[in-house]
């Protein structure tokens, strides 16, 4: 232990980032057919010092490929590069892209590659010039338990087609020229005005459509579901109706907003932010019931050239009233400011694009989208002369793409964040009042129950946080190469969950996530329990044989890392002893072998309670070996414990217990059985004895005393007697 963490502070202090003077595409063009990637090519060109490779077709470039490592650094939670080629077009088109290699842990043991390619398919045809920044999670084609792959894919990919684009000087991406006179905002201009003046004079811009013309725009779209769902009559109400307008534009914000609010405003207002209002009257909702979902408006978007931008809950507010006289009802009426980062200008035409949704099924949907368009008129514009051709801004760098990659991702997932660390918080509760905790039986066995399925249901099938020896060899791998921490943030939850167990490990051991944590662990407890309900017979291994047993993981575990220094991938890929991807992550939705691996591993565990836990898995061997290092002994006991009393022994769920009395801190689950039994005033013997004792010694105090109150009391007897003593 002591050389192992010798060789990894070794590894992080001196760790080198060697520079990659000539570009990888040529190492990866073998086995690739170019019409793949660049359809109607015939052969790829000598490759250029930038790393794009031509495409020809009758020795005509009709287009380039790229590969997404040679541009940007992205690297996925294994902490290496997601090689992909691309092929771009001279309209800065991506003609096509294929994934050529990775070592991405949730792809090799868990989801069919296949999968991955056909998110990667849905690239081609994709406008680069339509790239303005990140994209949200919800714009992406997300792949259930690889959500974080497909994010890096998607910032590979678009990142390294931009950049690909600017070294082509492609149109829109090519360096600005001098331009002529330019149209700018004039905030002096126009007059406070009513409703209908702004509507008539361009500044304010409607989108109306009627119930005949939504309903015959879904089934123009040819699914014979929508006819369902179809928007009752009358046919000529006002199902979409939408204004919008720019109120940063102080004339046009006084006349909607009124002064106080307009002044309040332009005081939230940072330079270079612009603000926009938009209000609803029909029965389609651009906010819709759940907006807030993510803190994300997913109904509209701007844009605006190749810019678009999404709002979200920190860029909203609501307007309490519209100070414009003869302003119909309008039962939606809000605020949201765009801000200076996004690029807008204000003098510029740009449209809202609103999605439009029809449920066809109990989760099925189909979509429309309409756009509202707007152009500021000349009445509040002015055109001034071209400033000289300013240099294009500077891109950011790739370690402020990977951190903003990394937070916009923590920013997707920042319910799950609060929920798992509110878990965390009280987990750590319990183990800390353990005493208070495990004081009445029957409310510590709800408890942990409870607990048990919040770990499977939220932690394993919801948010798909299941640790696993992958993560151990990667991290491992990661400290001998190329090591950022980005690369570990990418994935909040496994992230926070692998920061806790590492803190549990000095406190109580690998108990606290072996017991508690672990979703696979739940699934076979909580199956255990049932299956005791049913009245499954329960098998106790022979003492001997159980402890020759437990060396089963650790062999395992070793033999996986010495593996994972030949090759981290083949390490991977027998990894598939674990079978959380499979019962957790994928939810038995694989391959049958992998189903029938994972049922293999959970049926022993119905007559043996966490048969796997106990024997096989190597994530718990990892974890125990550092896990010799904690420095606390929580768990209480009793010197009759083992010599001659037994009941904890034999009641240890794991049989972590030894015959004379010792917990094996390496097998111990932290589950508190022990401790409940501690204080069992019915079962365990310490305790009854102790109690037998208390009780009699309340008898014999509680005799002496009536005696002692009766030898007290007067003999009153007779009164003649009474007098006779007198």
């Amino acid at each position: 232990m002591r050389a192992f963490l010798l060789l990894a502070l070794i590894a992080i202090t001196g760790l080198a980032v060697p520079g990659r003077a000539d570009p990888l595409v040529t190492g990866f063009l073998d086995g690739v057919e170019v019409a793949d990637v660049v359809p109607g090519a015939t052969a790829f060109g000598p490759a250029r010092d930038d790393g794009l490779v031509p495409a020809l077709s009758g020795g005509e470039t009709i287009g380039w490929v790229f590969l997404t490592s040679d541009f940007v650094p992205s690297t996925g939670y294994s902490g290496k590069p997601i090689h992909i080629l691309a092929g771009i077009s001279p309209d800065a088109m991506l003609t096509g892209a294929k994934l050529v290699k990775h070592s991405e842990p949730i792809v090799l043991v868990g989801i069919p590659e296949s999968e991955i390619r056909a998110v990667i398919d849905h690239y081609t045809g994709f406008d680069l010039r339509g790239v303005s920044g990140p994209r949200d999670a919800d714009d992406l084609q997300i792949v259930s338990g690889a959500t974080v792959t497909i994010m890096v894919i998607d910032d590979s990919i678009l990142r390294a087609g931009v950049k690909a684009a600017r070294a082509l000087g492609l149109d829109g991406f090519a360096a600005p020229e001098q331009a002529g006179p330019i149209r700018e905002i004039d905030r002096d201009a126009g007059d406070v005005a009513g409703w209908e003046t702004l509507a008539g004079n361009g500044a304010l811009r409607r989108l109306m459509l009627d119930v005949e013309s939504i309903n015959a725009d879904f089934a123009a779209l040819g699914d014979p579901r929508t006819d369902k769902n179809a928007e009752p009559g009358p046919g000529t109400d006002a199902h979409v109706d939408v204004w919008t307008a720019l109120v940063s534009h102080p004339t046009i914000g006084r006349s909607l907003l009124g002064e106080a609010a307009w002044q309040n405003l332009s005081e939230r207002l940072q330079p270079g932010d612009e603000a926009i209002a938009v209000f609803g009257a029909g029965r389609w909702s651009f906010k819709g019931s759940g907006y807030v979902r993510g803190g994300i408006f997913d109904r509209f978007q701007l844009i605006q050239d190749e810019m678009s931008y999404r709002f979200r809950d920190r860029d909203h507010s609501r307007i309490v009233r519209v100070a414009a006289e003869g302003a119909p009802d309008l039962p939606e009426m809000d605020l949201f400011v765009i801000p200076a980062e996004a690029g807008f200008d204000p003098a510029a035409p740009f449209r809202l694009q609103f999605l439009v949704s029809r449920a066809v099924g109990p989760i099925d949907k189909v979509f429309l989208t309409y756009d509202l368009g707007f152009e500021l008129s000349d009445l509040y514009t002015r055109t001034v002369a071209a400033a000289p051709a300013a240099e294009a801004a500077p891109e950011p760098s790739d370690a402020a793409a990977r951190d903003a990659l990394w937070q916009r991702i923590w920013d997707t997932k920042r319910t799950q964040v609060v929920v798992l660390t509110a878990a965390l918080a009280l987990l750590s509760g319990i183990f800390f009042f353990q005493g208070i905790a495990t004081r009445n039986a029957r409310a510590f066995a709800i408890l942990r129950n409870a607990y048990l399925v919040f770990t499977l249901v939220f932690v394993g099938w919801i948010a798909n946080a299941q640790l696993s020896v992958v993560n151990i060899l990667a991290v491992v791998n990661a400290l001998f190469s190329d090591f950022q921490w980005n690369t570990f943030l990418m994935d909040p939850l496994i992230f926070i969950l692998w920061f806790a167990v590492a803190a549990a490990l000095l406190f109580w051991a690998r108990g606290a996530y072996c017991g508690w944590l672990c979703p696979f662990g739940a699934l076979q407890e909580l199956s255990n329990k049932i299956a005791r309900r049913l009245g499954v017979p329960q098998v106790t291994l022979p003492w001997g044989l159980h402890e020759r047993l437990w060396a089963l993981k650790y062999v395992i575990f070793l033999g996986l890392f010495g593996l994972s220094l030949y090759s981290l991938e083949l390490a991977e890929r027998f990894a598939e002893v674990e079978p959380f991807k499979t019962a957790i992550i994928l939810k038995f939705a694989r391959p049958l072998p992998y189903v029938l691996i994972a049922v293999a591993f959970l049926l022993p565990g119905l007559f043996i309670e966490r048969f796997y836990c106990r024997y096989v898995c190597p994530l718990g061997g990892g974890l125990a070996i550092p896990a010799r290092l904690h420095m606390f002994r929580w768990l209480k006991r009793y010197k009759e414990c083992g010599n001659p009393c037994q009941l904890c022994a034999t009641d240890c769920p794991v049989k972590a217990i030894h015959p004379t009395g010792e917990i094996n801190p390496n097998e111990c689950i932290s589950c508190l059985n022990c401790q409940v039994l501690y204080q069992d005033h019915a079962r365990c013997p310490v305790v009854i004895k102790r109690d037998k004792r208390r009780a009699s010694g309340a008898a014999s105090a509680a005799s002496l005393a009536a005696h002692a109150q009766r030898a007290d009391r007067p003999n009153l007897g007779h009164p003649n007697q009474l007098s006779s003593t007198k």
